[in-house]
């Protein structure tokens, strides 16, 4: 290894935050890292074995050198001249073989550490709670299992192959050069202090620069992912904030580019100090080492080995000397990957866990009560931007709520917000458990249940129906893989939106953009409801599916839900009462409780808070306390008119 073999190295661990190497080694960790390379540690056998044969080359060539001067070309002896030749370009070639077979095990072993640890994390993650994800940013996590895996693997590769090869090199290259010549070998390891002060002196001002500079470009990231998606860009368009974007993106950019004029500065002192030392320890040689061949106590074949060797010295004494902090930063990397691995999920399935039963299905609540985790039970504070900011116990949020949809029913659910509403879908699919009492789907306490075969019989479609930017075939298909085209057109013919699809440039091939923004909001939720159309649930589970949507989208839409809850059990929620006037059974929440509960007609004529809400929606006329204005003809009163009367909003 020449002296700037590692200087790539000797950088990322001078950036390295140099807090790292006040921490301690935890033997637990140590364990841990340990259990992971296990699969590998015949490929990790291997790859050191090549390394301390590498490692031992680097004096091989000094010392041939040597002999070609003094016993060759001094000498005159052509032949061994020749052989000595051939046997360096031998070593040369064994060289390179090595460096491509260390090379091929480096990343074998690194690609393979970074496979299992990337799909451990991201199995376990996602196996959280829905609570985990409403707290934890997801660049955090990303990032975990990006930089951190990534920097967990090098001290499979990068840091254990250098802190091996550089200790054998400094091994060998030392006593061949004490053996060579110990005064010349003291001489030129009194320049060693120098680059160690050069590394202190850089790592202390470039590792905050370079914390610096990340942060700064991580601030400039999360600006254009907040911009550059659609949303983002629609409300910069629609508040008119150009200039000012401009100005504050120019602001952080301007910082970034500061701190890199400043490192480029200091990379530049270092590196000029890397190649200085080394000239003057090579001029200590030739000058300390000539004049000893002058006075015949070294030959000139000693004089140019021992030159050879000292830059083969200097690279791996510097990467030694800065190895426990490379250690310790991939021991931190692996720290911060098994810490997300070590957060247990708020849901497990039990091991005796059984399968929803066949048949019609009903759901049932049975003295429910539920209170929102704290964020030390669901999420890590080192994964949210404002740590534990707002981690307060939440509070009850549903109090003893009992009712039974039972098989084919719709039951609606109605409140204002807050009313803990959505938390009641919530529960149904166990996307988070009761605090007390039980829910039940077919009969079973959904606790009991294996958590695939309960996501099989519920199906959702919520206000905002997310897709992937994918093709309309792949965010329908998502529902059920096995699905062909011929059953996905059934299900789009079911939810109204098969013409639409048909008119798409590619059809079913068409790719619908960053959460399904290239379509409208009612086409979106048509899309939706094909999906759970195609996934053929028993429950379905609608939550403000027509909310914010125009009359016309609302039309639409509400005739492609008449195919999706016909013959299911379904609760549905809805701030416009209109949608649940024909549910078998309307239950009314207020502060986590069920106040109220009947049909619609019964709730109306017992004049409380189903009522109120209902009177808030729509003109109530004094005489007919019961009804609205009809959509037609203005006029009080229920009649026909060849189509069913609608209530109409409010009049400003």
């Amino acid at each position: 290894m020449s002296g700037m073999g590692g200087m790539g190295a000797t950088f990322r661990t001078l950036r390295t935050d140099r807090s790292i190497v006040n921490n301690k080694l935890d033997r637990h960790t140590v364990r841990r890292v340990l259990s992971f390379a296990a699969p590998h540690r015949r490929l990790i056998a291997a790859f050191l074995a090549i390394t301390v044969v590498d490692a031992c080359l680097v004096v091989v060539t000094p010392l041939l050198v040597q002999r070609i001067v003094d016993h060759g070309i001094l000498e005159g002896d052509t032949s061994l001249v020749v052989w000595l030749a051939a046997a360096m370009a031998a070593t040369a070639l064994v060289g390179g073989v090595l460096s491509v077979l260390s090379g091929w095990f480096s990343s074998r072993i690194g690609e393979g550490l970074i496979f299992d640890l990337r799909t451990k994390v991201f199995g376990h993650v996602q196996r959280q709670s829905i609570a985990f994800f409403t707290r934890t940013q997801t660049g955090a996590l990303v990032s975990r299992l990006n930089n951190d895996v990534i920097g967990a693997q090098r001290a499979f590769t990068s840091t254990l192959s250098s802190t091996v090869s550089n200790s054998i090199s400094v091994v060998v290259v030392g006593v061949a050069m004490l053996a060579l010549s110990w005064q010349v070998t003291l001489a030129c390891l009194a320049l060693f202090p120098i680059l160690l002060l050069a590394s202190h002196w850089v790592s202390n001002r470039l590792a905050g620069l370079t914390r610096e500079q990340m942060d700064g470009n991580a601030d400039l990231g999360n600006q254009m992912t907040e911009r550059f998606n659609v949303g983002g860009a629609m409300l910069l368009k629609l508040f008119g904030r150009r200039a000012t974007e401009d100005d504050l993106f120019a602001q952080k950019a301007s910082t970034v580019r500061d701190l890199g004029v400043r490192i480029s500065l200091i990379t530049r002192i270092f590196t000029a100090t890397m190649t200085t030392v080394p000239a003057l320890a090579t001029a200590l040689v030739y000058g300390v080492g000539g004049a000893m061949a002058i006075r015949q106590e070294l030959s000139i074949g000693t004089v140019l080995a021992l030159a050879t060797l000292l830059l083969r010295l200097l690279g791996p004494l510097q990467g030694l000397s800065n190895v426990r902090v490379d250690v310790m930063t991939a021991l931190v990397s692996f720290e911060r990957v098994f810490e997300v691995l070590d957060l247990p999920s708020a849901i497990v399935e039990r091991d005796d866990a059984k399968r929803v039963r066949s048949g019609p299905i009903g759901v049932e609540f049975d003295h429910v009560a539920f209170t929102y985790p704290t964020a030390d039970e669901i999420s890590l504070a080192s994964l949210e931007r404002i740590a534990r900011r707002g981690s307060a116990p939440s509070g009850p949020v549903l109090r003893d709520l009992t009712f039974t949809a039972e098989p084919g029913q719709m039951v609606a659910l109605v409140g204002p917000s807050g009313a803990g509403k959505t938390t009641v879908t919530h529960l149904i699919a166990r996307l988070y458990d009761v605090s007390g009492g039980a829910v039940r789907v077919g009969g079973t306490d959904v606790r009991e249940l294996e958590l695939e075969s309960l996501e099989d019989v519920v199906g959702y479609v919520t206000q905002d129906a997310h897709m992937f930017h994918d093709t309309v075939r792949a965010n329908l298909r998502y529902a059920r893989p096995d699905a062909d085209d011929q059953q996905v057109w059934q299900a789009l013919e079911g939810a109204r939106i098969a013409e639409l699809v048909r008119s798409l440039p590619d059809g079913l091939d068409t790719v619908i953009g960053d959460r399904g923004y290239r379509l409208s909001g009612g086409e979106r939720q048509r899309l939706a409801i094909a999906r759970l159309l195609l996934k053929a649930p028993a429950v379905v589970v609608l939550d403000e599916a027509t909310a914010h949507l125009d009359s016309e989208s609302e039309v639409a839409v509400q005739a492609a839900l008449e195919s999706a809850l016909a013959g299911r059990t379904s609760i549905v929620i809805a701030h416009r009462l209109s949608t649940v006037r024909n549910a078998d059974q309307i239950l009314v929440l207020d502060d986590g409780e069920i106040v109220e509960r009947g049909t619609h007609d019964d709730l109306l004529a017992r004049g409380g808070l189903y009522a109120d809400l209902y009177r808030t929606q729509f003109q109530q006329v004094p005489d007919y306390p019961g009804d609205v204005l009809c959509a037609w003809c203005d006029q009080p009163g229920p009649h026909e008119h060849g189509a069913s009367s609608e209530p109409v909003p409010a009049k400003e």
